[in-house]
């Protein structure tokens, strides 16, 4: 075994060896050696030069016996002029080079073309790039929608809390991509269109994406908005694109998200829009096209259904509409738990409490409350969440931020503290009306030099007429109390004014609770004026004469809830003063706080009458 490696050692290097003699001697024999012209006039004295060949600036030879360590050709600088005499005098043949100088000149034009070419396909790309048009002229009508396969959909319904009846019905969806022979059985179709409706952030892009995760199939998701483009027919070819696309991946879902913006009522605006209609027009033809039983569903979201154009909604295309609507308190505890698992809550933030603070709010501003506590709780170097954060949180989704570097002067400060004082007590002495939770003279906001925080004790969804001036009332108290205390007025009831003003047209005009007009109502519904005609209709449909006679209503609920309010902290004038006067050292007070000095100004008056009669 060592013999055959020694072997085959020695091969290889006298291999190496007979290569490089063979280099070196084609490498001698093919070497051309740069002289100078004195040296090839020397050479051509001794008769040594056997050809060359001359070009513009230089000759090339060959020595007819070379000595040895001679190159047998040569290189050198043409100078001489009478260089032909001299060649012909020694016997030397010689010939003219030519220069060829077609490559340098065809790469002379070719170059700056293929440059410019290259230069402008860059710049073409970037622009159709930024323009949203694909990267390209040929792919200018591909549709723009994320396409989310099968192990990309990561959402399921336990991910999309506090909306149990829209979960039911999408349910349903589910099923039928799961075990399409169920309902094919007794034949049964599932509807093509599913429109999700409901107010900003209640989550419905969120359940779209659920069911395509419960079902486990591929998600087409795009936005109203990107259908429509500078170029016309683009809208259009971008439906037909979609739709091809989901029916080679079928079973599929395709969610188009705010379809307003593509399906708004056509004919509504005086201007027009041809490429927006087109596309719309596309969309109908497209939802018709398309077999239900191939396994594809359309969901669509939106928040302004009233403007969607009538031929959307019909049965057969998007007939089934599921309201997403804000959820209830236990809807809302749900949705809290769901963001709080990315967060470090301590034991003691009861979340609770947190969902009774807030009715009304939607999905998307209980991830921001959530959020906010967190960022509070890392800028005051704490571990954990705790419910002292949450609740600030609410407080600057409510009202706004603090504003501490807005300074006011002690007279401002003073009025501020008796005009929320006034809301608050008001409140305070009204049946039914919502608890007083925290009296705040902190600015916050845009314009809000204090605020007063009440929270419902449940959630709501009716309101009576005796409910409703409770609330017009609590929103005089603040520039009430300011005129009891300084007889005058401030500014800083304008909010107050208008949302009082608000609710009492809204009673005469929309709820019919005015007995001069009976059961009578002059709102028209917003959905009416589109899916009846497709053209607006005047809001204030109704006489000059009824317009003056529903602002003297108006001004009758104003006036009686003036009085009523003027009673009320008329009677409580000491307790006003010595809450702002509490409110004013601390500038902040709770509404348990509130009513214990309210408490003891009225055994204190008690008292006072007691010894009175006693005394007399």
């Amino acid at each position: 075994m060592q013999s055959k490696t020694s072997f085959n050692l020695w091969y290889a290097l006298v291999t190496l060896l007979t290569l490089l003699v063979l280099q070196s001697m084609w490498s001698r024999a093919v070497r051309i050696e740069q002289i100078p012209y004195s040296q090839f006039q020397a050479y051509l004295a001794e008769d040594r030069v056997d050809e060359v060949r001359i070009g513009r600036d230089r000759i090339q030879g060959k020595l007819r016996d070379p000595q040895e360590g001679e190159a047998p050709q040569f290189l050198t600088v043409r100078v001489d002029e009478e260089l032909a005499d001299n060649l012909a005098q020694h016997n030397v043949r010689f010939a003219g080079e030519i220069e060829n100088t077609f490559l340098r000149d065809l790469l002379s034009w070719v170059v700056p073309v293929v440059l410019f070419v290259a230069i402008w396909m860059v710049l073409i790309r970037r622009m159709m790039g930024k323009n949203g048009i694909g990267g390209g002229f040929m792919s200018i009508g591909k549709s723009k929608a994320k396409i989310y396969m099968e192990d990309d959909v990561n959402v399921t319904f336990a991910d999309a809390a506090g909306g149990d009846e829209a979960k039911a019905e999408l349910q349903e969806v589910v099923s039928f991509l799961k075990t399409p022979d169920k309902f094919q059985r007794l034949g049964g179709k599932i509807p093509k269109g599913i429109l999700l409706v409901g107010p900003p952030g209640t989550g419905k892009t969120l359940l779209a994406k659920a069911v395509a995760g419960e079902a486990n199939v591929p998600f087409f998701s795009i936005s109203g908005s990107e259908f429509v483009e500078m170029f016309v027919g683009v809208g259009a070819a971008r439906v037909r694109d979609l739709f091809l696309q989901a029916k080679e991946k079928a079973p599929c879902i395709i969610f188009i998200d705010e379809l307003d913006a593509l399906g708004k009522a056509r004919g509504v605006s005086a201007m027009g829009h041809d490429e927006r209609e087109q596309t719309l027009n596309q969309l109908l033809v497209e939802m018709d096209g398309f077999d239900a039983r191939s396994g594809v569903i359309l969901v669509a979201a939106t928040n302004r259904p009233e403007i969607l154009d009538p031929a959307l909604l019909r049965a057969g295309r998007f007939d089934r509409h599921v309201v997403v609507d804000r959820p209830d308190k236990a809807g809302r505890r749900d949705i809290l738990e769901i963001y709080a698992r990315d967060v470090v809550l301590s034991p003691e933030a009861d979340l609770d409490v947190i969902a009774a603070m807030t009715p009304g709010f939607a999905g998307a501003d209980l991830a921001n409350i959530v959020n906010e506590s967190a960022l509070l709780a890392v800028r005051r170097d704490k571990e954990q969440i705790g419910l002292e954060e949450l609740q600030e949180a609410v407080e600057r989704v409510i009202a706004g931020l603090e504003k501490k570097n807005r300074v006011l002067n002690p007279a401002e400060k003073e009025r501020v503290a008796h005009h929320e004082v006034g809301h608050a007590l008001v409140a305070l002495a009204l049946p039914g009306s919502d608890t007083v939770q925290k009296i705040s003279i902190i600015p916050r906001g845009v314009a809000a030099l204090g605020y007063t925080l009440q929270l419902p004790t449940e959630d709501r969804f009716l309101m009576t007429q005796s409910e409703l001036e409770n609330r017009i009332a609590v929103l005089l108290g603040g520039r009430i109390a300011e005129e009891l205390v300084y007889n005058e007025v401030s500014t800083g009831a304008q909010d107050d004014l208008l949302k009082a003003t608000d609710i009492a047209r809204s009673m005469i005009k929309a709820y019919g609770m005015s007995p001069k007009f009976g059961q009578v109502s002059f709102d028209r519904d917003p959905r009416s004026q589109f899916l009846q005609t497709g053209q607006p209709q005047p809001v204030g449909d109704y006489s000059e004469l009824t317009a003056h006679e529903i602002d003297c209503e108006v001004r009758r609920i104003m006036d009686e809830q003036y009085n009523r309010v003027h009673g009320i902290l008329g009677a409580r004038r000491d307790v006003l003063r010595e809450a702002a006067a509490f409110l004013l050292d601390k500038e902040t007070m709770t509404g348990d706080e509130l009513h214990h000095i309210a408490t003891q100004a009225a055994v204190t008056a008690l008292e006072a009458s007691v010894a009175e009669v006693i005394g007399s």
